[in-house]
């Protein structure tokens, strides 16, 4: 099966040069190169998966490079599935909310062992969520405003991807207050996360049940699919913890984006260097086939 190499850098580096590519193309008997940005992103077909893929890898990561090998048929998606927090966002909603309740490094602790697989997502999510109660849930908006940023290059991604007829579907296991607004602003066409539970305008340190973790991304994989009539090898999905490498398994291109090092290990497409948009180099379509309304 022909397998298509791509290679991606951050934008604006120029990290992804002619030598670089020419050099590995010869090396792996590829096809003509194909620039879909100048200086960021290239590709050549190569008629197997080489043997020596992750030595390369890993020397190409010294020049802030990365390097995807995949199967060239099917590589452009029908769904979009994603994590939201440090995937679409840049922050842990969590943690932002937490340094406003004055925990935010005892928090933050846990999402990071949580998000590294070493802590069970549903208890942890339950002892930070808990850490907030008598916070105002006026706070919410205040974050939003204040302290969240989107990951570059999710519009193009969500927008391309959006005009050549797929579904975006934005999955958390964060909160719905925040996964709504991001949802919105980037043109998501539904989102799914957990419930922050609030009295008398204070967060009562409680969690809406059934918490929505690894598996719930899982069953949203499954059940979203089978709605639209799709198979799971048409989906791109991406995310950066543990509780999303089920989804990262199940879909037909499952990316870890700037993962925790134990997630990145068992993914076979990761990218460390580019934003949002190296998804779209991943399918095929070159910079000036972007969309970004």
């Amino acid at each position: 099966m022909t397998q298509i190499v791509s290679l991606i850098g951050a934008r604006g580096t120029n990290s992804v040069t002619v030598e670089l590519i020419d050099s590995l193309k010869n090396a792996w008997g590829g096809a003509d190169v194909k620039w879909l940005a100048a200086g960021e992103a290239s590709e050549f077909a190569v008629a197997e998966i080489p043997d020596n893929r992750w030595e390369v890898w890993s020397d190409l990561q010294t020049l802030g490079v990365d390097l995807i090998v995949q199967p060239e048929e099917g590589r452009r998606k029908m769904m979009l599935l994603a994590d939201m927090d440090s995937t679409m966002i840049q922050q842990e909603c969590i943690d932002e909310l937490a340094a406003e309740a004055g925990v935010g490094d005892r928090v933050a602790a846990i999402t990071a062992a949580a998000m590294n697989g070493e802590l069970d997502f549903d208890g942890a999510l339950r002892e930070r969520v808990g850490l907030l109660k008598g916070l105002p849930e006026s706070v919410i908006n205040e974050v939003l405003d204040k302290r969240i940023t989107l990951m570059p290059g999710g519009s193009e991604l969500i927008a391309t991807m959006k005009v050549n007829g797929a579904y975006a579907a934005l999955v958390s296991g964060g909160f719905t207050a925040f996964t709504g607004a991001i949802a919105e602003k980037l043109g998501f066409d539904e989102n799914r996360a957990n419930t922050l539970i609030a009295k008398d305008g204070l967060l009562t340190g409680d969690v809406g049940m059934p918490i929505l973790g690894k598996q719930a991304k899982v069953d949203a994989l499954e059940e979203i699919t089978a709605r639209l009539g799709i198979s799971e090898s048409d989906v791109l999905a991406v995310g950066d913890g543990a509780n999303d490498l089920g989804m990262l398994k199940r879909a037909g291109t499952g990316v870890a984006l700037h993962a925790k090092p134990s997630v990145a290990a068992q993914c076979d497409v990761r990218v460390n260097f580019g934003d949002l948009t190296a998804l779209l180099y991943l399918q095929g379509y070159a910079r000036d086939a972007f969309s970004n309304c």
